[in-house]
C-alpha cells in the first residue's frame, strides 16, 4: 500500500496601510500570486478578505502537494529572487503572521467562497485529534458549508527564509469552515471554537477575493 504524504499549505494573514491598499491589491493580483503558483508543487492560491474589522483583514492560501515543496530548490530560488515591487510590499505589510502547516484533515469537497478560521493551541490538537476528524466530516455535511480542514502547523517551515534569528512559531493548527452560506460558517465555526475555549472574537469570517489555479491558462 502506498502512502500518499498530506497535502500542505500556506497561510499568510496581514494588514496594510490604506495608504498603500490599492498597490497591495495592484501586486498580490497581477504579479504575487501568479510568481507563487508557478513555482513546481503548487497547486493553486486563494485570496479572501474579511468580512468585518479585525487586525489583519487579508488572507491568502497557498495549497502544494506536500510540505516538502517548502523546502525545494525552485522554492528558494523564488524567494531569493523577489521584484523591487514585491519587497515594497513585503516591507508595508503589517502584522502579518505566516504559517505553513500539513492538511491532515480534509473533510468535504470544493472549495467555498465564503470562510471561518480560528487558531488551536498545540495542546488542544494533541488531546483530540480523533475528535477533531468527526467534528470537521459532521460540519462539512452541514447546510450552507462544504468543506472543513485541519493546517497543522510546521514551525521550521513557518519561519520567512529571509528572516535571521527568527524564533519558532508554535506548533499549533488552524481550523477552516467554507461554505456558501456566510452566516452557516461563521456559526459553525464559532461553535467549533467554543468549544476547545477558543472565544468568538477570535473566529474572523472571510470572503473570497478570487482564485488561481496552476494550470490555468
Amino acid at each position: 500500500m502506498t502512502v500518499t504524504a498530506p497535502r500542505a499549505q500556506l497561510c499568510i494573514w496581514t494588514s496594510i496601510d490604506p495608504a498603500f491598499e490599492a498597490d497591495f491589491n495592484r501586486w498580490y493580483d497581477r504579479e504575487h500570486m501568479q510568481e507563487r503558483v508557478a513555482i513546481p508543487g503548487f497547486r493553486f492560491a486563494r485570496r479572501f478578505k474579511a468580512m468585518h474589522d479585525c487586525a489583519r483583514p487579508y488572507l491568502a492560501l497557498y495549497c502544494t502537494q506536500d510540505a516538502d515543496v517548502f523546502t525545494s530548490e525552485p522554492y528558494r530560488r523564488a524567494f531569493h529572487h523577489q521584484t523591487a515591487w514585491s519587497l515594497r510590499n513585503f516591507a508595508r505589510m503589517q502584522g502579518t503572521q505566516r504559517r505553513v502547516g500539513t492538511l491532515e484533515i480534509e473533510a468535504g469537497e470544493g472549495q467555498g467562497g465564503m470562510l471561518a478560521a480560528f487558531v488551536l493551541t498545540e495542546t488542544a490538537v494533541a488531546q483530540a485529534r480523533s475528535r477533531l476528524h468527526a467534528q470537521l466530516a459532521e460540519l462539512a455535511q452541514g447546510d450552507g458549508i462544504v468543506r472543513a480542514t485541519l493546517q497543522v502547523t510546521v514551525p521550521a517551515l513557518s519561519v520567512s527564509l529571509t528572516a535571521t534569528d527568527a524564533a519558532l512559531p508554535p506548533a499549533d493548527a488552524v481550523v477552516l469552515i467554507e461554505g456558501v452560506d456566510p452566516d452557516a460558517v461563521g456559526t459553525a465555526a464559532q461553535t467549533l471554537a467554543a468549544a476547545y475555549g477558543v472565544p468568538a472574537s477570535e473566529v474572523t469570517r472571510f470572503a473570497m477575493l478570487w482564485r488561481l489555479g496552476a494550470n490555468d491558462d
